[in-house]
């Protein structure tokens, strides 16, 4: 299946680029032919079931495991060669927590702070990212005694300490509670407007709507890059119009709505007695001729809307599609 990954940004733009990047592990494919473009100022999300390979693809952005075959740039150089001035520039959080156990809250933001060489208004920038956190109160806790979400919120924070340009987030909102885990979807935006690009991997398919461009991984590959509104189409085959009638309709009243609409028969079903969902190309303009033939031949419709799937239900159907081979 070939997979248009790229986005219609000149090269100048990207700040992520790689082609037919691959990783083996011994026999084992950790990643295999991904070709990506990310342009700057961008939320990237990639989304996958668990041994997709997102974290691996992370890893190998960042210079931390080598290619196996095929390329990758960041900031135009190879993550291998990275200078100190572009390690700089990187945030990372990794799905592990890797902080000091045995320091404080205050010790770790500390530390990391003076890896970066942080001086000018120190104690000022750490109570700020402790305050986005929500682990103001906790500066005096020992790493080890945090619950997992609070490292993981300690984990944020540090990697968001420099002000970086290019973030890399594995994972950033796992066991952190929705109403936090949307106050920091609100900060990535912010942190976007203010000129940085994030590369954010999720477990939650649903945040994939707070997303510029979604990459959607499965079994090491690539299957497709795209908006949010596109993999919504793309994954339930156009866009859904859920029509209730007032009364049961009959087969061939099925039959005539579907040649109506010129709708395969897969494309029309009936989800419930009186409830009627069709897949059609644009849902805006076919929404109108469909209602007014209705009232032509007397159905009366109760309620009519273009209905929005979750993006849990377009993953699971996209998921299937590459694994029947489609």
């Amino acid at each position: 299946m070939a997979i248009d990954s790229r986005v219609t940004e000149t090269k100048t733009d990207c700040i992520i680029e790689t082609e037919q990047l691959t990783k083996k592990f011994n026999a084992e494919i950790g990643v295999e032919d991904l070709t990506i473009q990310i342009p700057r100022q961008t939320i990237f999300g990639f989304i996958g079931p668990s041994g997709s390979g997102k974290t691996t693809t992370v890893r190998l952005l960042l210079g931390i495991h080598p290619p196996t075959s095929g390329y990758a740039q960041v900031f135009g150089h190879q993550p291998h060669r990275f200078s100190q001035h572009d390690r700089e520039k990187i945030g990372y959080m990794p799905q592990l927590f890797m902080l000091q156990n045995g320091l404080t809250v205050w010790q770790n933001m500390a530390f990391v702070a003076s890896l970066y060489g942080m001086m000018r208004h120190r104690r000022q920038r750490i109570r700020k990212k402790l305050e986005l956190v929500e682990l103001t109160g906790h500066e005096k806790k020992r790493a080890v005694d945090l619950s997992g979400g609070m490292q993981r919120r300690l984990s944020l924070a540090a990697a968001l300490l420099h002000d970086p340009e290019l973030i890399f987030l594995d994972e950033p909102t796992a066991g952190i509670d929705p109403v936090l885990r949307r106050k920091f979807w609100d900060h990535f935006q912010d942190l976007k407007e203010q000129g940085n690009t994030l590369f954010i991997t999720t477990q939650y398919v649903s945040e994939a709507a707070y997303c510029d461009y979604v990459g959607v991984m499965s079994e090491g590959r690539l299957l497709m890059v795209e908006t949010p509104e596109n993999l919504k189409r793309i994954g339930m085959g156009g866009e859904i119009i859920e029509i209730k009638f007032a009364d049961l309709l009959t087969p061939s009243q099925m039959e005539a709505i579907r040649e109506q609409a010129d709708l395969s028969a897969g494309q029309v079903q009936l989800m419930e007695r009186q409830t009627l969902q069709v897949i059609v190309d644009d849902a805006a303009q076919r929404l109108p001729s469909l209602l007014g033939w209705c009232q032509e031949n007397k159905i009366t419709v109760k309620e009519a809307q273009k209905l929005e799937p979750s993006f849990d239900d377009v993953f699971v159907k996209l998921i299937e599609r590459q694994r029947d081979g489609a």
